[in-house]
């Protein structure tokens, strides 16, 4: 970097103004820090020196990974307990009625065998009869499993057309960001004044009502575009940049998925373990005024069974929250290796040592993140829900929402990168997120700032992609087929399915760029330079999120 950035003075490496000079490097000698400095060295020098750990790791987080393993077990313990003990009557609540002689529930004896199964069997029978007669649901099957098909060879092209057409793609696709709900918002309201049924249910005055709201929201999507349109080209070339990183490493397009089906695999038997838990439990008597006696028959769950239901529920949220940020983890671990490489390709089994310490030796890192996203998610929705139920009124509930708000919102710029981090180094998480803070720190860069700009545009951009693709449907539905207005709901859902596959990919893309912006920050820590090409983008960003960045402004680091 220009000498604003590497200055040659050794003797004040952590002065602000040195930002390219090793920060955390056990390396320094301390005859070289003077007065005060001596506390603040000393406190740095128990970490060890930034890279990438190639070596064997320690396991981290321990009482963590302990818990989490005891949840599952406990969840599936439980589980099979529910199964084996499940009393057989709970589907016949029905047949039993109190006796008054012994003052329980009995049996009722039929006169005529029970004709359930055959009326079970009859409404299958006409359900299949009209299924074969209508055409919906086989459009809707064909439709669903064509979009995921094609779902991957979209995302692969849109991961080449990043990385060599980003400027085309980012300024083709600004348009269309205004263009398409526009279009949307004038059509619905043109066809519903068209048809009488829609006319006559939704008033002419409220039809205005949400043309215009719609309107507003596409005002406030203009001036999000115009605030920010001095760092376009900036992320521009942050997306070009981390489109390249991501398809030098193509394995994880194999991996992630796979992840993603080992923990559906993993949710299955729990969700049969719930089903099969509400069947523990008997048949009681119940004070009812329908009864002539004052009496009827319930089911009534054994004690346990709402504990059970809470401990599956919080291993899922859990699991969920863990298998995210073990994704993270992966992404992280692959991109660094790829990063810190000496040539542009990635070294060998990099993916195979990001799973391993993943679930291996930074397990514990990982359930730990995930416990904490969990929480935050939880008490997130839980502060959402009590002010729409408004539960605490007046001063007391505006000052409880912005004193949790304000907590959540720190953990989260803690967590942000704790977790990259983590995977580069193999430390603790607790050390990996006060490493994360004084390594960007010192270095003058943000951890709240990112370049947030190009996550927007990507959702953007894949939303563009799939309304023209749900577009495209809409179409060849209206021409091949006779679905008439049930073509609009199978082309929203065949939408919603493409976006949930490129929203995949967009997550994935923002994890990488995340990623590169750590192990730049340890090049420059280092005074280093692995990839030059990162460093001519991502020198530009700001140190804050209030200043702008300009192409012209600094230099990278040559070296």
């Amino acid at each position: 970097m220009g000498s604003t950035d590497e200055p040659k003075n050794p003797s004040s490496p952590y002065e602000s103004s040195s930002p390219s000079q090793a920060l955390l490097s056990k390396s320094y000698p301390s005859s070289s820090i003077e007065g005060g400095e001596n506390e603040s060295d000393e406190e740095q020098n128990h970490y060890p020196q930034i890279t990438f750990n190639y070596g064997p790791r320690r396991f981290q987080d321990l009482p963590f990974m302990v818990l989490f393993i005891i949840f599952s077990l406990s969840t599936f313990a439980f589980g099979i307990f529910s199964i084996a003990h499940r009393n057989p009557n709970s589907s016949e609540v029905s047949s039993y009625v109190y006796d008054s002689n012994s003052t329980s529930c009995v049996k009722q004896s039929l006169s005529t065998p029970p004709l359930g199964l055959f009326h079970q069997i009859f409404y299958l029978r006409s359900f299949s009869n009209y299924a074969s007669s209508s055409h919906f649901l086989s459009d809707l099957i064909w439709t669903l499993v064509i979009t995921f098909i094609l779902s991957v060879p979209l995302a692969l092209g849109l991961l080449w057309l990043l990385r060599h057409y980003t400027k085309q793609i980012v300024y083709l696709s600004l348009p269309f960001f205004l263009i398409i709900p526009i279009f949307f918002n004038v059509y619905w309201f043109v066809a519903c004044t068209v048809k009488s049924n829609c006319r006559d249910a939704f008033p002419l005055a409220y039809r205005i009502v949400v043309l215009v709201f719609v309107f507003l929201i596409i005002g406030v999507i203009v001036w999000i575009i115009v605030a920010n349109w001095h760092r376009i080209e900036l992320t521009v070339r942050i997306v070009a940049v981390a489109s390249e990183a991501l398809a030098r490493n193509m394995g994880l397009f194999g991996v992630l998925p796979l992840m993603i089906l080992g923990l559906v695999v993993y949710f299955v038997p729990i969700v049969v373990f719930l089903v099969f838990a509400r069947l523990n439990g008997k048949i009681v008597s119940h004070v009812s005024k329908g009864s002539e006696e004052g009496y009827s028959c319930v089911w009534k769950p054994d004690s346990w069974v709402p504990a059970y239901y809470t401990l599956a529920i919080l291993t899922m949220l859990w699991s969920a929250a863990t298998m995210v940020e073990a994704q993270a983890y992966v992404i992280s671990g692959t991109i660094a290796q790829w990063y810190f490489s000496k040539d542009h390709s990635p070294p060998r089994r990099s993916l195979r040592n990001s799973l391993r310490n993943a679930f291996g030796p930074s397990f514990g890192t990982v359930c730990f993140s995930g416990l904490i996203i969990c929480v935050v998610r939880v008490v997130r929705a839980a502060v959402d829900s009590a002010r729409r139920e408004d539960v605490v009124p007046g001063i007391v509930n505006i000052i409880l929402r912005c004193c949790v708000n304000a907590l959540l919102s720190a953990v989260d710029f803690l967590n942000k990168f704790t977790i990259n981090f983590a995977a580069i180094t193999g430390e603790c998480y607790c050390t990996s997120a006060k490493m994360t803070y004084e390594l960007l720190r010192r270095n003058l860069l943000s951890a709240v700032f990112v370049e947030t700009v190009s996550s927007r545009i990507l959702a953007g951009i894949i939303f563009v992609l799939s309304a023209v693709y749900a577009i495209v449907v809409w179409a060849i539905l209206n021409a091949v087929s006779n679905l008439g207005v049930d073509a609009y709901f199978v082309s929203v859902l065949a939408w919603v399915l493409l976006i949930v596959v490129l929203g995949f990919f967009v997550h994935v893309l923002d994890n990488v760029i995340d990623t590169i912006y750590v192990c730049y920050a340890v090049d420059r820590d280092r005074g280093e330079v692995c990839k030059q090409d990162v460093h001519e983008v991502y020198v530009h960003l700001p140190i804050s999120r209030n200043s702008r960045p300009s192409l012209a402004t600094r230099t990278p680091l040559i070296v």
